[in-house]
């Protein structure tokens, strides 16, 4: 029975809005800005500690930390950077608080590298979304309402995600044999939300069957 599940995305994709309604119309909560909430809490450092910190950190590394450290609404939420300490600290904890979210289940996760975290559960439904590029274009100047920077976002976010993944996992993003479904999302959110509901049915029922 699949109790978790994981969203990843491309930028612009629009999964902010189809995790949010998809955890409404199965009950379970949502963790998106919440896991990053928790990193946060679990993090506990000062400012003082944290420049001591960034003075060892890889600035490549952490660039690509923080793309990880920000929900699927990229442009409206980021931690400050005290509360970054570096990119193997990220992951540590991040990791830590994923594991304990996919515990306690009944839960819909956004990004966080979590299909590579949780990938060997069975209980773990992984979804990938993506668009043509107009699409993620419009979305995202729709919200930073400057072309240049629309156009930018899209061409580097889904790069740096790439780069991270291949340094910490050691695999290409995305990796196309951990997910159980790859959508389309021009269809629109509700469409795209009724698809992945329909296939976790399929999926439960899959599961019911197997003697």
């Amino acid at each position: 029975m699949k109790r978790i599940v994981v969203i990843e995305r491309e930028f612009g994709a629009g999964a902010g809005a189809i995790a949010e309604q998809l955890a409404h119309r199965l009950g379970w909560r949502l963790l998106d800005h919440a896991l990053t909430e928790e990193i946060a809490k679990l993090a506990k450092v000062s400012p003082e500690t944290c420049q001591h910190h960034e003075e060892r950190v890889d600035p490549w590394l952490y660039r690509l930390a923080k793309v990880f450290w920000r929900g699927s609404h990229e442009r409206s939420v980021e931690l400050p950077d005290r509360e970054i300490v570096d990119a193997d600290r990220l992951m540590s904890l991040t990791k830590e608080v994923v594991n304990q979210a996919a515990e306690a289940g009944q839960c819909v996760m956004v990004g966080r590298a979590a299909v590579y975290l949780l990938r060997g559960r069975a209980d773990t439904f992984c979804v990938f979304l993506y668009a043509p590029r107009e699409v993620k274009y419009q979305r995202v100047l729709a919200e930073v309402h400057n072309e240049a920077e629309a156009n930018h976002l899209i061409d580097t976010v889904d790069q740096q995600r790439a780069a991270f993944i291949r340094h910490y996992h050691n695999v290409e993003w995305p990796s196309r044999q951990l997910y159980h479904v790859m959508l389309n999302t021009a269809m629109g959110v509700e469409a795209t939300v009724e698809t992945i509901l329909s296939l976790i049915d399929a999926a439960n029922r899959r599961e019911g069957q197997t003697p």
